[in-house]
């Protein structure tokens, strides 16, 4: 995440988390877990008002918002949240990919009657540069306590550091 580093004076940081990630792989494996993660990733990749997504490790992704601040990045984190929330994620059946290793490309993945429709929500807390939150690394961190302020508020929702 080189990019932080040429952002200039004013930024905004928002880190994302998959909420009950464990849960995922607990219950439907690593495979299921990864196919989740992959669709989360495409998309926080269309977050609009100019931001970019990264992937941060494990579940946890960050977007970065260059020249604007939490509350002006704000409204397009919510939407992405809201897409993720709302979005139709369906994972092909178990038996089929352990069937057929090679299975053709398909124009409508996950679609026909072996398809599992699972629930996806994110969390999601936001921060800015200020003068009292001035390096990178602080301000990754105070976006960090938004997110854990989100998940603790009940999950599936977007929370700003208060500049």
């Amino acid at each position: 995440m080189t990019d932080i580093a040429r952002l200039g004076p004013r930024y905004a940081v928002a880190m994302v988390d998959i909420d009950h990630f464990k849960r995922f792989n607990d219950k439907h494996g690593h495979d299921v877990g990864d196919e989740v993660l992959r669709l989360v990733a495409i998309e926080l990749s269309r977050v609009a008002g100019g931001g970019r997504a990264y992937r941060y490790g494990g579940e946890e992704f960050t977007i970065l918002f260059p020249g604007a601040g939490a509350a002006e990045a704000e409204p397009f984190l919510d939407q992405v949240r809201r897409a993720i929330a709302e979005k139709d994620f369906r994972l092909r059946a178990r038996q089929r990919l352990k069937s057929n290793p090679n299975p053709r490309p398909r124009t409508r993945r996950g679609s026909g009657s072996g398809a599992r429709k699972l629930r996806v929500t994110v969390s999601i807390g936001a921060a800015q540069r200020t003068p009292d939150i001035a390096a990178p690394g602080e301000v990754i961190k105070a976006a960090d306590k938004a997110l854990y302020r989100a998940k603790g508020a009940g999950r599936n929702r977007v929370i700003t550091a208060k500049p």
